[in-house]
């Protein structure tokens, strides 16, 4: 996988940490802070242990609490997985 798009992370997080009801993923939320969308910072971290094990990548605690919107994760995934293929 070349880059985490942001249907693949919504996934992963109802997956991980359901969806709180009135929140719609489906809609342009790469600049909601996932506080608005219903995560706190222990289901973005269960997320991003997920993604961890299954695209064998490492994203940091620090950069995980740093990522307060969709934008900021991706960005963390996506230059990890750049790092990963690139290595």
């Amino acid at each position: 996988m070349a880059e985490m798009t942001l249907n693949e992370l919504t996934a992963l997080l109802r997956e991980c940490a359901g969806e709180e009801e009135g929140v719609n993923l489906e809609g342009d939320v790469l600049d909601t802070p996932f506080v608005e969308l219903g995560y706190d910072s222990l289901a973005v971290l269960q997320t991003t242990g997920r993604i961890e094990r299954d695209y064998g990548v490492q994203i940091s605690d620090d950069a995980a609490a740093e990522a307060h919107t969709p934008r900021l994760l991706l960005d963390f995934i996506n230059e990890s997985l750049s790092a990963t293929v690139a290595g």
